[in-house]
């Protein structure tokens, strides 16, 4: 077990969950408010998407992230700042007899592009979603090319920002270590296994397992799955050595029919993780254990 974990909380994502949540924030200072209040109950990262205040639906505007990033640096707030650089990736397929009619709904472009406030605010970590795979039951592809990969990859490097591979199946995280082995990620890049998301890796213990061994030795990790997963993979994330996340970008609910706050959901992981035995590490204890910019 690893017995200094580390909490992140996802605070909001970019699925249509604002209108099934009052609590899913929205606004920059809503977005920052979360974070400080994560970060209160025991959060050492922030992971972080914004939405168009009007719609509630996902965005890629710099000025958004911007002022969530200023809220946050300008409090007493020391959480880590983990930006999202998964948007701009949504491909939606056409019918059947017209497949290249892509839907209005299609928001894609290249690798360069996702990352330009990445580029312009530097962030502690941001995350690289590590491949394709089909998102739900119609023709939503979440397209993440090994060109792109690269591209982005060896960009982030350029940037000094520590990366977050997101992992959606196994042969992501195997396309993420030949990434390794091609010298494109730095030797603290983090890896966040991603399970119960249609059609991913299915929130299967065994499946968690077989991905943790293919992990190199020392490897900062943190595994996740959806809904009612989400509180119990706390608990099977840190037994299998790693890191914790928690935060309404993945779950809604604190039990049945209760509507949870980031804070709660933090809360509980917290619980867990100690009466398990183990420690809480602070930001500035995450800082030095993943060595971020400045600590290494």
């Amino acid at each position: 077990m690893n017995q200094d974990v580390i909490i992140t909380c996802a605070l909001n994502g970019a699925a249509d969950t604002a209108h099934r949540s009052p609590h899913v924030p929205v606004t920059p200072e809503e977005i920052a408010n979360a974070a400080i209040e994560a970060w209160n109950a025991g959060a050492a990262i922030a992971h972080i998407h914004v939405r168009e205040p009007d719609t509630k639906q996902g965005s890629r505007r710099v000025e958004l992230y911007a002022e969530v990033c200023e809220r946050l640096r300008a409090s007493d707030c020391d959480i880590i700042i983990n930006l999202t650089a998964g948007m701009g990736g949504d491909l939606y397929i056409g019918p059947d007899e017209n497949p290249t009619a892509f839907a209005k709904e299609t928001d894609l472009v290249g690798a360069t592009e996702r990352l330009i406030h990445i580029e312009a605010l530097k962030p502690e970590i941001c995350t690289l979603d590590c491949g394709s795979v089909n998102f739900g039951d119609s023709n939503l592809v979440y397209v993440s090319t090994p060109e792109m990969l690269r591209q982005g990859a060896a960009r982030i490097k350029e940037l000094g920002v520590t990366v977050e591979l997101e992992i959606f199946d196994t042969g992501n995280l195997w396309f993420a270590l030949q990434m390794m082995k091609e010298g494109l990620l730095d030797d603290n890049a983090m890896f966040q296994l991603c399970q119960g998301i249609p059609w991913g890796t299915p929130p299967e213990f065994s499946l968690l397992k077989g991905m943790v061994d293919m992990l190199p030795d020392n490897t900062n990790w943190t595994a996740f799955a959806l809904g009612r997963n989400q509180l119990p993979w706390v608990a099977q994330s840190a037994l299998l050595g790693g890191h914790a996340r928690v935060g309404l970008e993945d779950n809604l609910y604190l039990g049945k029919g209760q509507m949870a706050t980031n804070g709660q959901l933090v809360e509980r992981a917290v619980n867990i993780i100690e009466n398990m035995g183990g420690r809480i590490m602070t930001p500035t204890q995450a800082r030095e254990k993943l060595c971020l910019r400045g600590t290494q």
